[in-house]
């Protein structure tokens, strides 16, 4: 009896610091929305916009698009520790997830394998396009990551490729691409220009375009291995 008392008052206290906790981190994540909406609120309305400064240096940013101007060319940086966030991402993954949480499945007919076989040219295709139009319309690296990550996902789903043990070495490439080629170029620039991602006018649309498709390789890389969730062999999927 005492025993069974001890372990109450013990589950007891441990609710009792759990509500605690969960006060608290409701208390401190409603001091930061209200403090967010009172800045919104009290922003000037005469305070100067940035859209009229980014449309003039359009010309000497590489592309007509102002958002892949400013996501590649105007602040690189947050664009460059997005993909850093991206892999980062997959290494914690990988770091605590060995096993896939996803219970993998050879479908019992051949037809969803083969339509993902024949799915791949296309979107790949399709990502090529997305990227190559994000230099003047809506588009870029990251919509076409996003187009290859859904390929992975569905060579996945239907088991046509799972990979192997041992994290092949050109998968961490392709994970490693995007962080890489904004690595290089910010560092040559540095040596060349005496500033970090500064593209000279005449060579910028060159330089985006191929940090662009280093990035959206690592992209659909990333969402594909982030989708699996693990490591499995293929033997293990049942």
């Amino acid at each position: 009896m005492q025993d069974r008392d001890f372990n109450r008052a013990l589950q007891a206290d441990d609710d009792t610091r759990l509500t605690q906790s969960r006060l608290l981190v409701l208390a401190l994540a409603t001091a930061l929305v209200a403090g967010l909406a009172a800045a919104a609120i009290t922003f000037p309305d005469d305070f100067g916009r940035l859209a009229p400064l980014a449309l003039d240096s359009l010309p000497r940013s590489g592309v007509l698009n102002p958002v892949t101007a400013v996501l590649l060319n105007y602040r690189g940086y947050d664009t460059l520790l997005e993909v850093v966030v991206l892999l980062l991402a997959i290494v914690g993954v990988w770091a605590i997830a060995p096993t896939p949480r996803i219970w993998f499945k050879t479908p019992d007919t051949p037809v969803l394998a083969t339509f993902v076989r024949l799915l791949l040219p296309l979107m790949m295709v399709v990502a090529g396009y997305m990227l190559w139009l994000g230099a003047d319309e809506p588009g870029g690296a990251f919509q076409g990551g996003a187009v290859l990550g859904g390929v992975g996902v569905l060579w996945a789903a239907a088991v046509v490729w799972l990979p192997r043990a041992g994290r092949p070495f050109w998968l961490r490439l392709l994970l490693g691409a995007g962080v890489a080629a904004f690595v290089i170029a910010a560092v040559g620039l540095l040596f060349l220009r005496g500033n970090l991602l500064q593209y000279p006018p005449e060579q910028a649309k060159t330089v985006i375009l191929v940090i662009e498709s280093a990035a959206m390789f690592s992209i659909g890389a990333t969402l594909a291995m982030l989708f699996i969730g693990g490591y499995p062999r293929r033997e293990e999927a049942k």
